[in-house]
């Protein structure tokens, strides 16, 4: 086992990598930005070393200074937790180049499954359905035309080292393509370093599920059921559900092995998540990997037993897995807490916290780095909290998240909290008959 490891990431997922190490009895060394001195990760690792100043390019994104700060306090495994070089293969390269274990998958399984113009060559190599689309990059605004023409409009731009939406646009017809595609080259560039493009045809209003998987080193893999994503704004997941409520235990058996043979494909080791879309017919197919730790991987602790985090790190270690698959023994819901204001098109809303009081009880958890007095820096994603709750169904759920939303204070700041207690009352979502269209007509007026 690891005698220490370097976080190469901040806020809440810095900090729940802190706990599981500690539970580990490994020691941890936190790196921040001059934008996160005061951040809990810093303060509750065992060791802290500044890597630069607050644009992540210089900081978070900067693989010499993290390699650095790995060896200045001799840690001899980084984790990357989720975002910033989390699915960087050069990252990941450099690591095993230096002799620190990179807490993830292979740097081949990255570029096999990172990248997503090759995981989908990759994917249809294994024999997994996948969307209609280009075979890899598009090489010019002239090829993706000609193809969107041919397999039909609308059709999906999407960023090949993507993420949280950026460098993604929905085009309708052809007078919009170059406009799209010009934006969405800028956007990728300025988010991951990377403007290369590839299509796919856009499945109007499916439902967005995914797969937990974990892989060692020997190749096997299981599954951990599924997440529903489907809450999302501009192809940001708000709220993670599971069990899904579209799911049937048959569909759950076919994406569960589908996701299991992606992963036995690239010989994945570590913990990733498998992404597909299922449509009103419940065809469903492959649209990415995500070769990280999720965001949203509480939901599938609370419902498992499984500490995902600490699984990451044994298999990292040379831990085998049994090759038992688990399924949901109740219902969890996240609600993602951003610092924004929902009722002005969810304008970012930076700044200090003056006050703060955090719900607690059974079944309810908050994963969060944030105190009172803290200043929520204008430079990184506006993510400042997860609620999670679990009950015996997901009706008692919801009527638990409303209680919990209730209960949350942070002032000082705008919050999404009032959309999510408006959420939790509304009707169609308790039904659990929603896509990922259905926040394009939620009513978002006169929320404070």
């Amino acid at each position: 086992m690891f005698k220490k490891i370097l976080i190469a990431n901040r806020g809440e997922i810095a900090l729940r990598i802190i706990r599981a190490c500690r539970e580990m009895s490994i020691k941890t060394v936190a790196v921040y930005s001059t934008a996160d001195r005061d951040s809990l990760h810093v303060r509750f690792a065992d060791e802290a070393v500044c890597i630069g100043p607050a644009p992540s390019r210089l900081s978070y994104l900067n693989i010499p200074q993290i390699i650095s700060a790995a060896e200045l306090t001799n840690a001899n495994a980084i984790h990357p937790g989720y975002g910033f070089l989390s699915e960087n293969r050069v990252f990941a390269s450099v690591c095993e180049e230096y002799g620190i274990k990179f807490i993830g998958p292979s740097p081949e399984a990255i570029r096999k499954m990172g990248d997503k113009a090759t995981a989908r060559a990759t994917m249809k190599q294994a024999g997994v359905p996948i969307i209609p689309g280009s075979e890899g990059l598009l090489t010019s605004l002239e090829e993706g035309v000609a193809l969107a023409q041919t397999i039909g409009f609308p059709v999906l731009l999407k960023a090949t080292a993507g993420g949280g939406g950026k460098g993604m646009k929905v085009i309708k017809d052809v007078q919009s393509f170059s406009k799209a595609w010009d934006e969405a080259k800028r956007e990728a560039q300025a988010a991951f370093d990377n403007d290369g493009l590839y299509l796919e045809k856009f499945i109007e209003a499916p439902r967005h599920i995914e797969i937990q998987i974990v892989g060692d080193h020997t190749g096997r893999a299981c599954h951990l059921s599924e997440r529903d994503c489907s809450i999302q704004r501009r192809h940001q997941k708000l709220v993670e559900e599971t069990p899904s409520p579209f799911m049937t235990q048959d569909l759950r058996e076919k994406m569960g092995q589908a996701a299991i043979k992606v992963a036995e494909f690239i010989s994945y080791e570590g913990v990733g998540t498998v992404e597909f879309l299922a449509d009103k017919h419940s065809n469903f197919y492959f649209m990415e990997m995500n070769t990280r730790i999720q965001v949203e991987h509480p939901v599938t602790e609370e419902v498992t037993g499984f500490d995902l985090i600490k699984e990451q790190i044994a298999i990292a270690a040379g831990k085998k897995i049994s090759g038992q698959n688990y399924y949901p023994n109740g219902h969890a819901i996240e609600c993602r807490i951003n610092a924004e204001d929902p009722s002005q098109d969810f304008r970012p809303c930076p700044g200090k916290i003056t006050n703060l009081h955090l719900p607690g009880g059974a079944g309810v958890r908050v994963d969060t780095h944030i105190y009172a007095g803290y200043t929520v820096p204008a430079h990184y994603d506006a993510m400042i909290a997860k609620l999670i709750v679990r009950g015996p169904s997901r009706q008692e759920a919801i009527v638990k998240m409303a209680m919990a939303l209730g209960e949350f204070v942070i002032e000082g700041i705008k919050t999404t909290i009032p959309f999510h207690l408006r959420l939790m009352g509304d009707a169609k979502f308790q039904s659990g008959v929603f896509t990922t269209a259905f926040l394009e007509e939620f009513d978002l007026s006169g929320l404070e």
